[in-house]
């Protein structure tokens, strides 16, 4: 085979074009961080770049998730822990005016005291966060509790209707975030303590609901016992809930680093190892030109110019 002059010098400046590509896309890979800047490069590196980058992606809105998760659980055991300071407050009040010493005018402070105990808890149970009623279960636009006298629960509060608020942690597994008013926040909680109130105050508002004649505080205290009972089970079931709520944000963590790491393995480059090759490569490529220089020797029309 007749190797040529223009043969020769094809090859050379060919080979000088690879060399200054191998440069540029190691110069894009130190300037970028990255292995590729696009799918042409390397289609198997970006195929599995866009698969981890989507488990990163879900992971981290599970976490935001969890946000919100934590926002609800931790305003609704500030407002459970609030209404039973609230219902404990009664009680000593319960107690105090069976007291047979007390004056009609003792029993009507006391009765003033529950009132307004009653008309707080109503505002704790219409509790809003971010504008959405936290205790009303999946039925978030709307109270709990309707401020007319007495207090009047909504109707679908215990009702099949209301369904939990629930929020997605992790792929089709579910946590839920409120708690059930029901057991908290009834017709028959206001109604009782509207009672005591008519009760220590015949001339309150709730005598005008509820006959005093017909009721005596022992038994109210035993209701209202029975109510504080219900409120401090659905208090222990919030915060079993709570604490299913930090393993799992636990396991999300850890899974957001893997899928961290995983993605870092298939896109990022090693730095020191792409400098020591463009290092290496700029060498190559001195020694390309200054032997495509001695090569490529002059020809006759060279000479005619």
């Amino acid at each position: 085979m007749r190797i040529t002059q223009s043969m020769i010098s094809s090859n050379s400046l060919k080979n000088i074009s690879d060399s200054y590509r191998k440069m540029g896309q190691l110069q894009d890979q130190l300037s970028t961080g990255k292995k590729i800047t696009r799918a042409s490069d390397d289609p198997v590196v970006a195929m599995k770049g866009m698969y981890y980058r989507s488990n990163l992606s879900e992971v981290e809105q599970y976490k935001r998730n969890l946000s919100e998760l934590y926002l609800w659980m931790e305003n609704s055991e500030a407002g459970l822990e609030h209404a039973n300071d609230g219902l404990q407050r009664v009680r000593e009040l319960v107690i105090q005016g069976s007291n047979g010493t007390l004056s009609p005018e003792d029993k009507q402070a006391v009765a003033k005291e529950i009132g307004q105990i009653k008309a707080d808890l109503v505002n704790v149970a219409n509790t809003q966060v971010a504008g959405r009623y936290i205790f009303h279960g999946s039925d978030t636009g709307n109270p709990v509790v309707v401020q007319d006298s007495p207090p009047t629960v909504a109707d679908n509060v215990g009702s099949p209707a209301i369904k939990d608020y629930r929020v997605e942690v992790s792929r089709g597994v579910f946590l839920t975030a409120n708690i059930n008013p029901e057991n908290v926040f009834s017709q028959e909680l206001f109604d009782v303590l509207g009672k005591i109130e008519a009760v220590l105050d015949p001339s309150s508002e709730s005598a005008s609901t509820f006959d005093p004649a017909q009721l005596n505080l022992d038994s109210l205290l035993k209701d209202l016992d029975k109510q504080m009972s219900g409120l401090l089970a659905e208090r222990s079931e919030l915060g079993a809930r709570y604490n299913r709520l930090e393993m799992v944000e636990s396991r999300i963590g850890q899974q957001e680093i893997m899928a961290s790491r995983v993605l870092s393995d298939n896109e990022d480059v090693d730095l020191e190892r792409v400098i020591i090759d463009l290092t290496t490569q700029e060498s190559v490529h001195r020694a390309a030109l200054s032997a495509g220089a001695k090569i490529i020797q002059p020809t006759l029309m060279d000479f005619l110019r």
